[in-house]
């Protein structure tokens, strides 16, 4: 430990992202990356915007995105927030709507960013164990709290809560943010977007990375009534006042363009999930119903021997290791053929 880190720096556990290995000839399935690329119109609009412009800072209020999003979600503009990635615009959530004496409540399995954030930002949390088949049950809920954070999709799990759940919880608890991480909503989800206008409390955060292929841009935002995206952009303009640079505000205004190419593509991996849920289901696998881009699985062999073993043969998948799932892996949908590589590994593997 350097002697001139603060206290807090010294007692923090930082997030763990997934690895990014770098082989060719690769299946990369360990990070939930969309296997299609962004748009054309995404490209087309990068490239006539790298000008001499670029000398010059970027818009600081994003105005022509957060006009685009509020467009598509039936918004206005004050009830939309951006930041770099849906992870900046959680940690201004943190810092700015999840401090207060009572523990804010999320599942004993979900995104581990939240307990880094938590303890980056002194918020106290108190986490609810989803039940014996990883599902969340709202009336766990039911509780003193200064904040409820729910994924959902939930991620690794990527079992969905439908918005009647979600009304109900919002329905009793009232005197508290209710945060919905919404990063994998369009691979088979309805968004809690359409009740903003119903309740005050809620906050919807999405992103770029996942649906809209859109990782390496580092876009993200949330909506919500005005009062919430206030308190968001109070604690963007005492951190960053110019979080989105020009390129990022462009890619992400095109994608929201081209709704054919996000039906195509989202459609594709759907397509794709359920194929793949099959061939693993007559591998022996258990798969956990998923309406994200990616498959919770398990096997009666080791969780831990699978993920080594595919490793050494280029294919990358998740493993959590320890607690409730240290026997399950995370698998990215990926292209046909990536998958396909994936069960050949598998069969080969298990059936031998």
């Amino acid at each position: 430990m350097s002697r001139f880190w603060s206290e807090r720096v010294a007692g923090l556990e930082p997030y763990k992202p997934g690895e990014q290995p770098q082989v060719s000839g690769m299946v990369k399935l360990n990070t939930n990356e969309n296997p299609y690329g962004p748009s054309p119109q995404v490209l087309a609009a990068l490239k006539a915007h790298i000008t001499d412009d670029l000398r010059r800072y970027p818009d600081p209020e994003s105005t022509q995105l957060r006009d685009a999003l509020a467009q598509r979600f039936s918004l206005n503009r004050q009830q939309v927030f951006v930041g770099n990635g849906s992870d900046e615009v959680l940690a201004h959530v943190f810092h700015g709507l999840l401090q207060h004496p009572q523990p804010v409540l999320f599942p004993d399995i979900t995104y581990s960013f939240y307990t880094t954030y938590a303890r980056l930002y002194d918020v106290s949390y108190r986490m609810i164990p989803l039940d014996e088949n990883f599902a969340l049950n709202v009336e766990d809920y039911r509780q003193p709290n200064g904040g409820i954070l729910i994924a959902n999709p939930n991620a690794p799990t990527g079992r969905f809560l439908d918005l009647s759940a979600l009304r109900s919880l919002l329905r009793f608890n009232t005197d508290s943010v209710v945060v919905v991480d919404e990063a994998y909503i369009d691979f088979g989800g309805q968004s809690a977007a359409t009740m903003i206008a119903d309740f005050p409390n809620l906050l919807v955060v999405q992103t770029f990375s996942k649906s809209w292929s859109l990782a390496g841009m580092r876009v993200g935002f949330a909506m919500g009534q005005e009062p919430l995206i206030e308190a968001l952009n109070r604690i963007k303009n005492s951190f960053n006042s110019y979080p989105l640079d020009r390129l990022a505000q462009q890619a992400a205004v095109a994608a929201l363009q081209d709704v054919a190419w996000f039906a195509k593509t989202t459609q594709a991996i759907v397509d794709s999930r359920e194929q793949l849920t099959q061939g693993l289901v007559d591998l022996g696998f258990s798969v956990l119903p998923s309406a994200a881009n990616f498959l919770m699985v398990s096997h009666p062999r080791p969780a831990r021997e699978i993920c080594a073993d595919l490793r050494s043969k280029h294919i990358f998948v998740r493993h959590f290791a320890g607690g409730r799932i240290d026997n399950w892996l995370r698998v990215t949908v990926g292209l046909p053929e990536e998958n396909h590589r994936l069960l050949l590994a598998l069969q080969a593997m298990l059936v031998s």
